[in-house]
């Protein structure tokens, strides 16, 4: 089987991390993979906020968590977060960080790193507190938050469920 369905179809979304950090190359190369996502009329709208600092892995957490109304950690332990924004003139603006996001968890499952998609990040960076970091990074655009990408190594091993029927139609 192709390599790139062999990942499309094995990789999963992992809620179980361990402390350990990635490397400085693995997250380059997850980052280069949502840079060279498929985007509307080429305009490179996402923005990605790579955090590895634990004190604010934890603040952005915590931030999560507040929107949703829980003390759980919603980063599930992971210890990198992308946060994914992008640019809100865009009217493919979410649709441009999604594909960088789905990107972005194929490269870490072909690295054997775990990964997952977790919401709220249009609130966090809406919320006084978001909009402090961002200025607080120097982020200055006019952007809207799509997607955190959690990072790490996996605890986990996931198995597929499986597909519903009635999904696929085919016109021929």
């Amino acid at each position: 089987m192709n390599e790139v369905i062999k990942a499309l179809l094995e990789r999963r979304s992992i809620k179980e991390y361990t402390s350990e950090q990635l490397t400085d190359e693995q997250l380059e190369q997850i980052i280069k993979c949502g840079l060279y996502a498929p985007n509307g009329m080429g305009a490179q709208a996402p923005v990605f906020i790579a955090v590895r600092d634990k004190k604010t892995r934890d603040e952005l957490s915590k931030l999560n968590a507040d929107v949703m109304g829980t003390s759980a950690d919603p980063f599930y332990g992971a210890p990198c977060v992308v946060c994914v924004l992008a640019d809100k003139n865009r009217s493919t603006a979410v649709e441009d960080a999604s594909l960088a996001i789905g990107n972005m968890c194929l490269a870490a499952h072909s690295l054997g790193l775990g990964s997952c998609w977790i919401h709220r990040c249009r609130q966090v960076f809406e919320s006084p507190q978001g909009k402090a970091l961002l200025e607080k990074w120097g982020v200055k655009q006019d952007l809207i938050g799509v997607g955190f990408c959690i990072l790490g190594h996996t605890k986990q091993i996931k198995q597929p469920a499986d597909r519903k029927e009635n999904r696929v139609f085919y016109i021929d």
